[in-house]
C-alpha cells in the first residue's frame, strides 16, 4: 500500500465532491481524485428549473461555493488539495487488483488508477418512455446542466409558445413553473390518477386544483408518440389519441440509479436498482463505498429498501463514506423518513414519513388520520393559509407522517414533523411542544400543536371527523345526511360549497336547535372556513342528544372538489 492513502470518488456532483472533501478534513496527506464525466463539478442540480424560471440569471452560481467561488478544478485543488479529472468517464471498476479505468473523453487516451478506497457516486439517469419520436429536437430532460441550459435559452429565446411537461412528480411540477413563468402555456401529462404520489389523494387533489389555475392538467393519461416536421417536434400524441401541439416537450417521469459500474464490477444490487450498502455506506467490497442517487437505503419508518434521490441526503452519505473511508467505519447513516419539499407556484408543498396509502401498504392498518387547514400566522401580520394531513398509529399516538401544503410557511411545518418523528414523539409530546412564538412568525398555537390537538380529541373521542374524500363519497352514493355551514352570512355569500347545506351561524345554533332534525341518529355533517366553528357547533349538537355528528375536516379550505362559489 502507498504511504499515502489514495482516494478515488467516481462522480463530481453532489455526494462525490462531499466525500473527497471530508476525506480531505480528515487526512491532510490522503491521494484524493475525483472523476466526472460531465464538464462541470458540484452543481446544484435542485436549481435548474429556478434558473430556468429566472429567479437569478448567473448560470455560474449554480456552481458556487458558499462564499461565491465557482467550484472548478483549480478550486478543488487550491482550497481543498483534491485532483479533479473533468470529461472522464470511468468504464470499469478491477475490485480484484484494485482500480479502475477510465477514457478522456476529450481525447480518447484510455487509462488506469489505483485505489486503496474507492467511493462510487455515479448518480442517476432519467427514465425516458419507450415511444417514437423521443430522439426528435425539442424533447429534452431536466437531469443535467447541459439540459438546464437549453431551457434556459428557450426562456430567453422566447419563441416557444406551448410546451407538454411529461410526469408530475417533483421536477415535472417545478419544470412547469420555469417554463410558465417565461410566458410557455403549459400542459402537463401524468400516467397515474394523481400529481405528487408522495401525497395522500386529498391533498394531491388540493394541488392539482391549484395547477389547474396555471397549467391544463391531464391526468391517466401516457405519452403514445412525440410527432415532428423535419426533425422537430410538432406535438404529443397521448395513450387515449389525442394530440397536443407543442414545440417542447420535458421528459419528467423519474430517475433510475445509475448501477452500471457496480453491477459489472459484481457489487450487489437491491431490489430498487439501487446499490447495497450497509450504514457506514460500505458496500459487500470493504474498499468500496457507495453514496447519494446510485443506492438504496432503509426507511426508517418500515424498514424496506427505497430509492431516496434527494440531494440533501446525498450530501450526508457523503460526508459519512468521506470520513470512513480514511479513518475506518467509525460514523453512520442510518437511513431516511423520506422528507422532502418543493415549490409549486406560490404554493410550497412538502411531506415526511410516511402517507396514510403508503402506510397501510406497509402493513400498518391501526391508522388514524386529520386534516387541518389554518393560518400559518395571525392575519393581522398578513398569515396565509396551510393545509396539514396528519398520520399516526392509533393504539400508540406514534407520528407516522404529515403532508402539509399552502402558500404559507410549509417548511417549518414539516422540519417540525420531521423531527417529531426522528425523535419518535407521540401525539401526547407534541400537544405542548415548546415552539417559538411571536405574531410575526407564529400563531399562538402554533398550527403543528393545533394540528396535534385536533389528533389529540380525535382519538380521545371528542369529536369524530370526516374527510372532504368520505364525505364526496357520501354525496355521490346519495347518502341521507345533514349538511350544515357554520359561518355568517357575509362569508357564505362569498365562499360556499354549494352541496345542499344550511346556513346556521355559530352564534344562532342554541337558539334554533328547533331547526335540527327530531331524529337525533341522523347523520349530521358541520363545518365553517377550517372547520374550528364547526367543532364548537358539533358538541353543542351532541350535548343536546345528537349521536351521529360529524365534523368536515379542514373545512371550505381542504375540500379539493368543485364548489358553488
Amino acid at each position: 500500500m502507498a504511504e499515502n492513502k489514495r482516494i478515488i470518488v467516481i462522480g463530481g456532483s453532489a455526494a462525490g465532491p462531499k466525500a473527497a472533501s471530508k476525506a480531505r478534513r480528515m487526512d491532510e496527506n490522503a491521494e484524493i481524485t475525483i472523476y466526472q464525466k460531465a464538464s462541470d463539478l458540484s452543481m446544484a442540480s435542485c436549481g435548474y428549473p429556478y434558473y430556468i424560471g429566472g429567479f437569478f440569471d448567473d448560470r455560474d452560481q449554480l456552481l458556487c461555493s458558499p462564499a461565491g467561488v465557482v467550484r472548478d478544478s483549480k478550486f478543488f485543488w487550491n482550497a481543498k488539495k483534491i485532483t479533479t479529472k473533468v470529461n472522464t468517464e470511468v468504464t470499469a471498476i478491477d475490485r480484484k487488483n484494485k482500480r479502475i479505468e477510465y477514457t478522456d473523453m476529450v481525447t480518447g487516451e484510455k487509462s488506469t488508477a489505483e485505489y486503496d478506497k474507492l467511493i462510487v457516486a455515479t448518480g442517476a439517469t432519467p427514465r425516458k418512455p419507450p415511444v417514437p419520436g423521443i430522439e426528435l429536437d425539442g424533447v429534452t430532460t431536466l437531469q443535467s446542466l447541459p439540459d438546464a441550459d437549453y431551457l434556459r435559452k428557450v426562456r430567453d429565446e422566447g419563441k416557444i409558445k406551448k410546451a407538454v411537461v411529461i410526469g408530475g412528480g417533483l421536477i415535472g411540477i417545478e419544470t412547469c413553473e420555469a417554463l410558465h413563468l417565461a410566458g410557455i402555456e403549459i400542459t402537463l401529462i401524468e400516467l397515474l390518477p394523481q400529481l405528487l404520489t408522495f401525497l395522500d389523494r386529498q391533498m394531491a387533489k388540493l394541488v392539482e386544483k391549484y395547477v389547474q389555475s396555471k397549467a391544463n392538467v391531464i391526468l391517466e393519461n401516457g405519452v403514445a408518440a412525440f410527432i415532428g416536421e423535419n426533425g422537430k417536434l410538432t406535438a404529443v400524441k397521448l395513450q387515449n389519441g389525442t394530440e397536443i401541439p407543442c414545440e417542447l416537450a420535458v421528459v419528467a417521469i423519474g430517475v433510475s440509479p445509475n448501477n452500471k459500474l457496480a453491477k459489472e464490477a459484481g457489487l450487489i444490487i437491491g431490489k430498487t436498482g439501487g446499490i447495497v450498502v450497509d450504514t457506514f455506506m460500505q458496500t459487500i467490497d470493504p474498499d468500496i463505498y457507495a453514496v447519494g442517487d446510485c443506492i438504496e437505503i432503509p426507511n426508517l419508518i418500515t424498514q424496506n429498501m427505497v430509492h431516496a434521490p434527494y440531494g440533501d441526503l446525498a450530501n450526508l452519505q457523503g460526508r459519512v463514506a468521506g470520513e470512513n473511508a480514511i479513518l475506518g467505519n467509525g460514523v453512520i447513516f442510518p437511513g431516511t423518513i423520506q422528507t422532502g419539499i418543493c415549490k409549486v407556484f406560490d404554493y410550497g408543498v412538502g411531506a415526511t414519513g410516511l402517507s396514510e396509502q403508503n402506510a397501510r401498504k406497509a402493513g400498518i392498518s391501526n391508522i388514524e388520520t386529520v386534516v387541518n387547514a389554518s393560518l400559518d400566522k395571525p392575519g393581522f401580520m398578513q398569515g396565509k393559509l396551510l393545509v396539514t394531513k396528519l398520520v399516526v398509529d392509533k393504539s400508540k399516538g406514534a407520528i407516522l407522517g404529515a403532508q402539509v401544503l399552502g402558500p404559507g410557511d410549509v417548511s417549518k411545518q414539516v422540519a417540525i414533523w420531521a423531527m417529531a418523528i426522528k425523535g419518535k414523539l407521540t401525539i401526547n409530546d407534541m400537544v405542548n411542544a415548546d415552539l417559538p412564538y411571536a405574531p410575526p412568525y407564529s400563531l399562538a398555537i402554533d398550527h403543528s400543536i393545533a394540528t396535534a390537538h385536533i389528533m389529540q380529541n380525535k382519538l380521545n373521542g371528542y369529536f369524530t371527523g370526516i374527510s372532504a374524500e368520505q364525505l364526496k363519497e357520501k354525496l355521490d352514493k346519495k347518502k341521507p345526511l345533514v349538511l350544515l355551514d357554520f359561518r355568517n352570512p357575509d362569508e357564505y355569500e362569498q365562499m360556499r360549497l354549494g352541496i345542499g347545506e344550511k346556513l346556521i351561524p355559530l352564534g344562532q345554533l342554541r337558539k334554533r336547535l328547533e331547526e335540527m332534525p327530531q331524529d337525533k341518529n341522523v347523520e349530521i355533517i358541520c363545518w365553517c372556513k377550517i372547520s374550528l366553528r364547526g367543532y364548537e357547533a358539533a358538541l353543542i349538537l351532541q350535548a343536546n342528544g345528537y349521536k351521529n355528528v360529524k365534523v368536515l375536516e379542514g373545512g371550505i379550505m381542504a375540500w379539493p372538489y368543485g364548489r358553488e362559489k
